[in-house]
């Protein structure tokens, strides 16, 4: 009678963490049922603002990863200020930088006259993800769904916690470690400087005080850093923008890596990746600069690893109905 009554409770508690587990894992299908057009939907608006903006794709990846990176993929990054909300948004790695949240705002009007009050605004910044790289022909995936919206900001988190341009290898590892994420997640990721723009202020000190130097950065070609210097001069605004990837600016493909080894990353959290001596990335840079399957097969994995980050689910957080505040 004991061993039976044992294990059934065994069996039941099994269950239970199964169940929990399952409720808790995305999965691609979530939507299939209850909202089964929403990655469509997600690419046509993305494809319509893509018409007048060549750069929005590279930005609302962006958003993506700057929200998976504080309290997890929980569109945090969405909300705005108000009496009990400190906006991500005016955090110092966010402010007068990030964009595309009028396209999110359209996306998530689109899909709410389609399916109201089902598909949360994370799950909408992952699909949205996905569909800008597909659509700078980039690799495809399916996205893991499910995800559910935080009522809570973390301005601090996202003053901490986002990696910064001017970081050292040493910080960029720390900073992906401390969420769950490896170097290869680090170099893949960064691959997606491959299109996009970047402020003259992000990287200034490279073309003329480099570390208090006085002098440039010495990892920056020369003929780059004379065409940057044109773009960003000294005692500019610091607010002009520049290419990434100065061979394809909107295309999705390995150049970003080949242009490392040409010492043309723009930014000094890119050029680490490859002219940081000794470091274990330069051999993850080379691969991808020769082989793009390489590249785009570790770039959907950490992107679904990246996607993976401390999502709410079940019952926790909620559907919000405006991705700028809470219900």
């Amino acid at each position: 009678m004991f061993s039976s009554i044992s294990f059934l409770a065994i069996l039941l508690s099994t269950s239970f963490l199964l169940l929990h587990r399952s409720e808790a894992q995305l999965n691609s299908t979530f939507y299939s049922s209850t909202c089964p057009n929403v990655s469509n939907i997600v690419q046509g608006v993305i494809q319509q603002a893509l018409q007048s903006d060549p750069r929005i794709g590279a930005s609302l990846i962006r958003l993506h990863f700057h929200d998976c990176f504080v309290q997890g993929c929980d569109a945090s990054i969405l909300l705005d200020n108000n009496g009990t909300i400190r906006s991500e948004k005016d955090s110092g790695a966010n402010t007068n930088s990030t964009r595309g949240f009028n396209v999110v705002d359209n996306i998530k009007t689109a899909v709410e006259s389609s399916c109201p009050g089902v598909v949360s605004c994370a799950d909408i910044l992952a699909l949205s993800a996905e569909a800008s790289v597909s659509l700078a022909s980039g690799p495809s995936w399916s996205v893991l769904l499910g995800r559910r919206d935080s009522r809570t900001a973390n301005q601090a988190g996202a003053n901490n916690s986002i990696p910064a341009p001017t970081e050292s290898l040493s910080n960029l590892t720390a900073k992906f470690s401390a969420v769950g994420l490896n170097t290869t997640d680090l170099v893949a990721l960064s691959g997606a400087h491959t299109f996009g723009r970047a402020q003259c202020r992000l990287f200034s000190n490279r073309l003329y005080n480099f570390s208090g130097t006085g002098n440039p950065d010495p990892t920056l070609n020369t003929t780059y850093l004379s065409t940057l210097r044109q773009i960003c001069p000294q005692n500019g605004s610091g607010f002009p923008v520049t290419n990434l990837d100065p061979t394809t600016p909107d295309t999705f493909d390995n150049n970003y890596f080949s242009n490392l080894q040409n010492n043309q990353g723009l930014l000094q959290s890119d050029q680490e990746l490859f002219s940081t001596s000794g470091a274990s990335t330069i051999s993850i840079v080379n691969l991808f600069s020769s082989n793009q399957s390489a590249f785009f097969a570790s770039f959907v994995q950490s992107m679904i690893n990246m996607g993976n980050i401390s999502p709410l689910t079940g019952t926790n957080g909620e559907i919000r109905s405006n991705c700028r505040q809470v219900n």
